[in-house]
């Protein structure tokens, strides 16, 4: 108990920003999935303290899952009921404890971190694409931020923005976004009293701030009750825990209801280990989250989440990032957080019901940009084609698709390029001493029969009258088709007056 608590005075802060970026993406993707509104807000309490005790990631925070948005929409639609619902997502929980248990948590691994790279940098993009509307004033609701159809969509709202600008958004907006540049950079770093206190904290007190103005007819301006944080208000203690929901257990002998449980476990499962990798490498300690146990405490988590009336859980980036971004050290920061959001729902709603959008989005501009950074494009283009390609490829994927296939094309230009190097290097020559007709071939590891081409032309090269070593010592697979191609070299050799003499591989077998 003493080491959860060792840092609480970097992560309460933190936990409070967390809670502000939480609470209007609770309700959005509550809203977005066609589910009650209570329920984004039950997900994002068990997501905060469930997941978070029993997570064993010091940073990531979990909540409802944007990504499976229109898989929960379509699947409510489907299903019948959201009561029915809730046992799909009982059931993904189950699901993800036993993945975990079988040890298949380390799946994230094999992305490659330019890969990564590229999912935070187009995530951050995307933030900042999607709070735009927000921050203008110009969206009814609370933004969804739907990684699910990614930037492709965000783009068209573009097409309306400049004939629907609300000056009193536009007006808290940057009012809360210049004092959290001011905040970090100027006062902080000279006042201890404004680094005790969040910048977002200030930001969020003095948007509420601006909203009253502007109610009492104090500011030219007025604020929408779109444009305002939307908690559901309960009027009594029985009230508020009647918004809890119980799933109807009796749609277990229903087939369906399991085919949506095994889409929801994959997609959530994925997503989760993918924020598991990103989160990781922005976690300034660089810690190492054990991924299997993630994937139990995201389980535990749904299962929890879908008995009570909560949307499907995963580990979310946005607010991951938030954490890291606002000074999070451990776990507490995410725990405290989803009490921070039981407590206040319960409490003071109405007052949360202050807050303008365009303050949280302020904010969110703040995580996006600290996520994109024009810095890291410098520094991933200095890296070389290798690293900088699939990360380009990533991000623009992203931002025309959707999370899930913007990572997957950025993936499949990595492996390209893997398999690149893979055709062109199977192999190194070498002429000893140089300018005589001495030749050493040396094989790589792996010699597939994607290296035949290669191999085959290099062989053509080697000029009459010559010497040649082929080194196979350090290979550990050549290929049955590249064996074929080194025997026949050495068939016909004699006719070229080569000579020919190959070390450490039998020709007559497939490995050496």
């Amino acid at each position: 108990m003493r080491t959860l608590f060792r840092h609480a005075k970097d992560d309460l802060p933190a936990s409070v920003v967390v809670f502000f970026v939480a609470v209007p993406l609770c309700l959005g993707i509550a809203l977005a999935s066609g589910a009650p509104l209570f329920a984004g807000l039950i997900a994002g309490i068990v997501g905060g303290i469930v997941v978070g005790a029993a997570s064993g990631s010091p940073l990531g925070v979990s909540g409802p899952a944007a990504g499976l948005a229109v898989i929960v929409l379509n699947a409510i639609a489907s299903l019948g009921s959201y009561e029915v619902f809730l046992v799909a997502v009982v059931l993904a929980g189950i699901i993800q404890i036993v993945l975990g248990m079988l040890g298949l948590g380390g799946l994230a691994y094999y992305f490659p971190s330019s890969v990564i790279k590229g999912m935070l940098t187009g995530i951050g993009l995307l933030i900042i694409i999607k709070q735009i509307p927000q921050a203008l004033g110009t969206v009814p609701g609370p933004d969804t931020l739907d990684m699910e159809h990614g930037g492709g969509e965000a783009v068209h709202a573009f097409d309306h923005l400049l004939a629907s600008i609300t000056p009193g958004a536009v007006f808290v907006t940057l009012v809360c976004l210049g004092l959290l540049v001011v905040w970090d950079g100027w006062l902080a770093p000279r006042a201890r009293l404004f680094r005790m206190i969040p910048g977002p904290l200030a930001a969020v007190a003095v948007g509420i701030g601006l909203s009253l103005l502007m109610s009492a007819g104090l500011l030219p301006w007025g604020l929408e009750d779109h444009q305002l944080v939307a908690i559901p208000i309960a009027g009594s203690l029985g009230e508020f825990i009647g918004q809890f929901t119980t799933p109807d257990l009796s749609a277990l002998a229903r087939t369906d209801v399991y085919m949506v449980a095994v889409v929801i476990a994959a997609i959530a499962s994925i997503e989760t280990l993918l924020c598991v990798e990103a989160t990781d490498r922005l976690d300034p300690e660089k810690r190492i989250t054990p991924t299997n146990r993630e994937l139990k405490a995201q389980g535990l988590g749904n299962i929890v989440s879908g008995m009570i009336g909560g949307l499907p859980i995963t580990q979310v980036i946005v607010r991951s990032s938030a954490n890291i971004a606002f000074g999070g050290r451990t776990k507490l920061s995410a725990i405290l957080h989803g009490f921070l959001i039981l407590i206040s729902i319960a409490t003071i709603p109405a007052l949360l019901n202050l807050i303008p959008l365009a303050t949280l989005a302020s904010i969110l501009f703040v995580v996006g940009y600290k996520l994109a950074k024009p810095s890291l494009f410098r520094q991933m283009y200095r890296h070389g084609w290798e690293q900088f390609l699939p990360f380009l490829i990533t991000v623009v994927g992203i931002l025309a698709t959707d999370l899930l296939r913007g990572i997957g094309i950025g993936l499949a230009v990595g492996v390209a390029v893997v398999l690149h190097h893979n055709l062109r290097n199977p192999f190194t020559v070498a002429q000893h001493p140089p300018e005589t007709p001495e030749y050493r071939i040396q094989l790589a590891e792996e010699v597939s029969f994607l290296n035949k081409g290669r191999i085959l032309q290099q062989l053509q090269l080697i000029p009459p009258s010559s010497h040649v070593v082929i080194d196979a010592t350090r290979s550990k697979v050549v290929d049955f088709d590249v064996l074929e191609i080194l025997r026949d070299f050495r068939a016909g050799a004699p006719a070229r007056d080569i000579a020919v003499e190959i070390r450490g591989l039998t020709l007559d077998q497939a490995t050496p």
